[in-house]
Formats: C-alpha cells, structure tokens, sequence
C-alpha cells in the first residue's frame, strides 16, 4: 500500500472554496481502481491549509498521479493550482502494511 500525506497551503481568500475546488478531483479520485482512501482534512495549526490522506494499492499510486484528472487539476492554471499559496508538501511517505496499526511505521520528512 502507498500511503501519502500532503499539506497545502492555500490562498487564505480560497480557503472556504477549497472543497468546492477540489470537488471533482475527489471524487474522480475516489472513484480510481486501486484507491483505499482519499480525504481531506483542515489544519488544526493554520485555516488557509488543508492536509490530504491519500492511500493506494501499490501498482496503483503511479497511474493516479498520471490520470487525466489529477493533470488538469494540478497543471499549472489548473483549479488546485491557482488556488495554492505555495507548493504542497508531502510529509509522509509509503508505509508497508494494511489498517491502522501500520501508521506507526509512518517517515516523517
């Protein structure tokens, strides 16, 4: 399983819009053939970020990050683009393991 970890700092005048922004990217997301999980969340430290939990079956990261949808939202110019202060950070990487108990493996950047 990969399991992602993203903040994204947004244009605090976007922060409200930002599930709207990002509501077509979700659900076609979710929707993905190897997908576990993909939500949102806001940051408890900062209202203009917002952090993504994102988790896929290993052989299919690589074709979510290549679809037709995450190129449009993402592209430069793109919803998600325009909307974002600065560049997301991920601050997690892939974890081997299924469920919860595999969080502990988590590596930090």
């Amino acid at each position: 399983m990969i399991f992602i970890v993203v903040k994204f700092p947004v244009k605090p005048e976007m922060a409200e819009k930002w599930p709207e922004i990002t509501r077509e990217f979700t659900e076609a997301t979710r929707a993905e053939p190897g997908n576990k999980w993909f939500d949102w969340s806001r940051s408890l430290d900062d209202p203009n970020e917002y952090v993504l939990v994102e988790a896929f079956d290993d052989d299919a990261a690589e074709a979510h990050v290549k679809s037709d949808h995450f190129q449009a939202a993402t592209a430069e110019g793109g919803p998600m683009h325009s909307a974002l202060a600065a560049t997301p950070k991920i601050i997690s990487r892939q974890i081997d393991g299924d469920g919860w108990d595999a969080m502990g493996e988590l590596q930090i950047d």
